[in-house]
């Protein structure tokens, strides 16, 4: 047979040999692969002929590659079941093997083709189960380490409690936590209203931690406690010589101190109206001017603010401007009073008495009760934070192990008792609340759903009339 240069089967035989060269080289570099595999590996055929192993498995075994190939895996491996494998087809994952007196875990995984297996491969993963411990090991101090510096982290930016630590079951309570978890999302300013001690700080804290500033710094500012006349440079901060006695390399501000995350303005209803100014224009431009600065500077915060006083009420008496108050405004959380969620009342004492038993340690058990009766129709004007203080008295208080009727203040029975049973007084409160919202549905409708006309027959605030209509869900 003749073959002419650049004739068909001269053009086949040279497609050919580029394959055939193609594919040397391939299995040249899984060659290479294999060997120098950090893991030590093995490879048999289907009857459980050694094909293949890489150095790391031979110095595994003590023995050469030349003395492994070609041999039954039985006679040159400890205790092995890759014939096994072989026979059944079912793979073994991370299996302990002893070898040499190591005891090393490794993977047996078939090899299929047109459903039979064809080969096997052994892949040793650690040589010796005390090196598997000692990583294990090594994890859980970085781990430790990490939840080390988490914590730290947590300290400096100040937030340190999300919504789990905000303890109650009843549907007042988890319907506002549901709301402030999906607010707290977005960048939303965020009103929190609610009676003294009610958790607008807890709240306030789990915002931001379940935010997407949570990494950022979380600056707490109580507007009732800052003199007057340093609230500007206490929120804005100052420049180097903006007045006598300034720091030289002037201050920063609480909200430059926030950028990036959130700042929670407690007690805004003390806001001066000066200040409320300057908040508003930290709202609407997102920059504030500190004393002394020529030129304003961008900030990126998040404001959380609370009161535990009627803003709409500070709005109608011209004490709170109207304009800021809709800013704030955006998202209103309001925190029900422990008086309105009374299936909580004996969740919460059992979780602060644990607290304080570790505080101080001083053993107790729980109440009594009748004394958990008396907590149950006391109105809690101090709330949680009343609650707290009232167990903490009876620690030191109580004779026994049980906190009873005669550990409780007088004054708190007193109140609680009114003039009929607990029982009794709780009937009254549940028919006064019915009363009020059957009145508040009638101005409504006799309104044509005009709020505003129907919070002037009530004789109440419109925003008062507002947080009426969600607490009732009318």
């Amino acid at each position: 047979m003749i073959i002419r240069r650049d004739g068909s089967v001269h053009r086949m035989l040279k497609s050919l040999s580029v394959r055939a060269g193609a594919a040397d080289s391939e299995r040249k570099m899984l060659e290479v692969a294999l060997d120098n595999a950090y893991e030590g590996l093995i490879i048999t055929d289907a009857n459980g002929i050694v094909l293949r192993v890489n150095e790391a498995y031979a110095t595994f075994l003590g023995k050469t590659i030349a003395e492994l190939v070609g041999r039954h895996v039985t006679e040159v491996v400890e205790n092995t079941r890759m014939h096994i494998v072989a026979q059944t087809g079912k793979p073994e994952i991370a299996q302990i093997q002893k070898i040499n007196g190591h005891e090393m875990i490794c993977h047996r995984i078939p090899i299929f083709d047109q459903g039979k297996v064809v080969a096997v491969i052994g892949k040793v993963m650690f040589q010796d189960v005390d090196d598997l411990f000692a990583m294990i090991g090594r994890f859980r101090k970085l781990n430790k380490e990490l939840e080390f510096y988490k914590s730290e982290l947590n300290k400096r930016l100040g937030a340190k409690y999300s919504f789990a630590n905000i303890f109650g079951e009843s549907q007042e309570l988890e319907r506002v936590k549901e709301l402030g978890r999906r607010v707290a999302k977005s960048d939303t300013t965020v009103l929190l209203v609610g009676e003294s001690g009610t958790g607008k700080e807890l709240f306030a804290h789990a915002v931001h931690v379940e935010s997407n500033r949570a990494l950022g710094p979380f600056i707490k500012v109580n507007c009732a406690a800052i003199p007057e006349t340093l609230f500007e440079s206490e929120l804005f901060g100052y420049k180097e010589g903006a007045f006598t006695g300034a720091q030289k390399k002037g201050k920063k501000g609480k909200f430059a101190l926030a950028d990036k995350g959130t700042i929670f303005l407690d007690e805004i209803s003390e806001l001066p109206l000066l200040m409320q100014v300057k908040l508003l224009r930290v709202l609407q431009e997102r920059e504030i001017e500190p004393v002394g600065a020529e030129q304003p500077e961008a900030v990126d915060v998040r404001i959380v603010a609370a009161s535990n006083r009627d803003l709409g009420e500070l709005v109608e008496e011209g004490l709170f401007r109207h304009d800021l108050y809709y800013r704030l405004n955006v998202v209103m959380l309001r925190i029900p009073p422990l008086r309105e969620r009374q299936q909580d009342i004996v969740l919460l004492t059992e979780k602060i008495l644990k607290q304080l038993e570790k505080e101080t340690g001083i053993p107790v058990e729980g109440v009594d009760g009748e004394t958990e009766a008396l907590f149950k129709a006391y109105s809690w004007p101090g709330n949680v934070r009343e609650l707290r203080n009232v167990l903490e008295q009876t620690l030191y208080l109580k004779s026994g192990n049980v906190i009873t009727r005669q550990d409780i203040p007088r004054a708190m029975i007193k109140s609680a008792e009114g003039s009929g049973s607990p029982g009794q007084l709780r009937s009254l409160k549940s028919q006064l609340s019915q009363v009020e919202e059957s009145l508040i549905r009638r101005a409504i409708q006799d309104a044509k759903g005009d709020k505003l006309a129907a919070a002037a027959q009530l004789g109440i605030s419109k925003s008062s009339l507002y947080a009426k209509i969600e607490q009732y869900e009318i």
